[in-house]
């Protein structure tokens, strides 16, 4: 069987504008992201991984838990009580993908439930092999007076300071052979003068991919990134985008439409899986072809 065209693969017709309140829900999304719900199928890459997953009740990480738990991982996933609706459906998916499933919802802006939710996932799931940082905060600002003392520590403290509370405590419990994956963007490369604050943290985020690499290594921990392009997910109808932007998403890239978050999985699964063994410090693009440099 041939390959699809990237260019028409998924769905390329632009988006009706919408806007619901952070941290918005992606069952409720006009246009549902595709997190390979159907088409993700696995090939035990990950089989007996414990993964904690934040952010994982919908849009990247989502398509991220699905994937671990058909490759065969018991996954544990952390998101806001407000996203409790997605969060029982990706549930549902590592379930009868014969997996073990963690909720634990609680605001990562809180550094104790950024400390704790790592070891009750341990607790609960028996161990940690994989830790996915993936939880974020996106809210576009018009102009650099509108950037408030309040709004950039919201930015910070859940881009940046909880993905090192969340280390710190998973480098007590994971083992030679663990992963890290970090949820960056090409925001760190490009970054756009609305995104100001979040550019900022996805600039961050490289620069701890970097310097923990070596004290990780050291422990035979890998530690990785990944950085997509524009891709839709509820993160930009609830304040990551202007309403007049979210009608074309993503068509200024050069494959001409927005990425979707099943385009995203194997890479996760990848870095996380025996395959990339001598792969860490490393940033991964999946931008439909914006340059990360």
């Amino acid at each position: 069987m041939a390959n699809k065209d990237p260019r028409t693969k998924y769905h390329q017709d632009g988006f009706n504008k919408q806007k619901q309140a952070y941290p918005g829900l992606q069952g409720e999304m006009d246009f549902v992201p595709d997190c390979g719900e159907e088409s993700y199928v696995g090939s035990g890459k990950l089989n007996g991984l414990k993964a904690l997953i934040s952010g994982g009740d919908s849009g990247i990480g989502r398509a991220t838990a699905i994937a671990y738990a058909r490759e065969g991982a018991d996954v544990a996933i952390t998101y806001l009580d407000d996203e409790e609706q997605d969060a029982q459906e990706v549930k549902r998916y590592i379930e009868e993908a014969g997996q073990k499933a963690v909720l634990i919802p609680g605001d990562l802006r809180d550094e104790q439930f950024a400390r704790d939710v790592v070891g009750e996932s341990v607790e609960k799931l028996g161990g940690l092999d994989v830790l996915v940082l993936n939880a974020g905060y996106q809210q576009w600002q018009p102009d650099l007076q509108d950037y408030t003392l309040e709004h950039m520590t919201d930015t910070f403290t859940i881009n940046v300071f909880s993905q090192v509370f969340m280390m710190q405590e998973a480098e007590k419990h994971m083992k030679p052979g663990g992963s890290i994956i970090l949820t960056t963007s090409i925001q760190a490369f490009s970054p756009a003068n609305i995104l100001m604050d979040y550019a900022m943290t996805k600039s961050a985020q490289v620069s701890l991919i970097k310097s923990l690499m070596t004290p990780f290594i050291q422990k035979g921990i890998r530690i990785n990134g990944v950085a997509p392009g524009p891709v839709w997910t509820a993160l930009q109808i609830s304040g990551g985008q202007p309403q007049e932007k979210v009608a074309n998403f993503g068509e200024s890239s050069p494959l001409g439409r927005a990425g979707q978050p099943a385009e995203l999985a194997a890479v996760y699964v990848l870095l996380a899986s025996e395959e990339a063994s001598f792969i860490t410090g490393e940033v991964y693009g999946v931008t439909g072809g914006g340059p990360i440099v």
